[in-house]
């Protein structure tokens, strides 16, 4: 005899035996964006049940890792290859309405970036190979164009690091190895710009034309437009590199990973003066800002790696997942570009990146 019948105005089964689990449904994820390789956490209902298989979950046709499971929560990693950030999950009784997803779309994985990207006003893409110390490749940065399309840029700089573009529309680089900053028209010549910035990494200017570089030995120097350099302030070293940015309000951040797996945000003041601004990131890297002040940085919060969002007023989360994430830059388009070790990813979040600099006169 069959016990259930169906109630098809509610769509639920009735009878005496026991009810099977309902649809599942999805009622957060978090971060809502991730790169190839990414954890994401999904909060909701009905995921497993008692004596049933862990689910699936896809993105567009692409099936994640499930790295953890229950009725209410699943953490799934981020397959390689996802052109689509609809995630839905199947129980085997049942699947969850789509869920949009922020996932990266690879540019280019043929690059070896160890701080942010630089990104010109046509929202062409500068990144480098810097190599490991001492190193001599092919070619030293690359560009790649807003149609994604990569091409050589500079050859024969060895370990490149930190870029910048000037309001003279210039490439301004940074080389660890010789502790000098050069100078690349768009054409691509190059030219010397200073010497003897130490171990030179991080690059950022001011919105006066003044260049400042993080030499990771402890010192922070600043260049004058007509050349003049000045110890603008010290810093602890880093074991890696010293990351610049300059926020809204004309304060310049600084980054500079150690040992500590609780490592801090600095803000420098125009005068110098130095203040943590937020601590509690592990390894931090580059960093960009937004128009409303959002600091963006490459790090992990609370174990979770990728990029961590800090709001003015010093509140934290983790934005975007990923991993081995060293910087970041938005374009025109209101895309974040994602470095990691060996790539650029381009995640389209509608965020509106603070302008680093305006074109002018030198």
């Amino acid at each position: 005899m069959n016990l259930w019948k169906k109630d098809t105005k509610s769509n639920r089964s009735t009878g005496k035996a026991h009810k099977p689990a309902g649809k599942p449904l999805v009622e957060s994820v978090t971060p809502q964006a991730a790169i190839p390789g990414g954890e994401i956490s999904i909060q909701g209902k009905g995921f497993v049940s008692n004596g049933s298989n862990r689910p699936t979950v896809r993105f567009g046709d692409q099936f994640g890792s499930v790295l953890l499971s229950s009725s209410s929560r699943l953490v799934v990693r981020v397959p390689d290859g996802v052109v689509s950030g609809e995630l839905i999950i199947d129980t085997g009784r049942g699947t969850t309405s789509p869920t949009a997803v922020s996932v990266g779309i690879l540019l280019t994985d043929t690059l070896h970036p160890v701080a942010n990207p630089a990104i010109d006003a046509e929202g062409n893409i500068f990144s480098t190979f810097s190599g490991s110390r001492g190193q001599k490749v092919p070619v030293s940065v690359f560009k790649i164009t807003s149609q994604h399309v990569v091409t050589s840029f500079v050859s024969d700089m060895m370990n490149p690091t930190g870029l910048a573009f000037g309001r003279d529309g210039m490439l301004y680089i940074s080389s660890r190895m010789e502790g000098t900053i050069f100078q690349v028209n768009p054409e691509a010549e190059v030219a010397t710009y200073a010497e003897g910035m130490g171990v030179a990494t991080g690059l950022a200017f001011d919105k006066l034309g003044n260049l400042y570089v993080g030499d990771r030995t402890g010192t922070i120097f600043k260049i004058s437009p007509d050349r003049q350099i000045f110890v603008f302030t010290t810093l602890e070293p880093s074991v890696s590199a010293y990351h610049l940015a300059f926020g809204p309000e004309g304060n310049l951040y600084v980054t500079g990973p150690t040992t500590s797996s609780f490592d801090s945000v600095y803000r420098v003041s125009p005068d110098g003066a130095v203040k943590r601004f937020y601590r509690g990131l592990g390894r931090p890297q580059g960093m960009a800002f937004d128009t409303a002040g959002n600091l963006y940085v490459a790090a992990s919060l609370s174990g979770q790696r990728g990029v961590v969002q800090i709001t003015p007023e010093g509140k934290a989360e983790l934005c975007v997942s990923g991993y081995n994430i060293v910087g970041l830059a938005f374009t025109p388009r209101h895309t974040m570009i994602v470095a990691t070790n060996n790539s650029l990813v381009e995640l389209f979040l509608g965020i509106e990146g603070l302008p680093l600099l305006k074109p002018g006169r030198k």
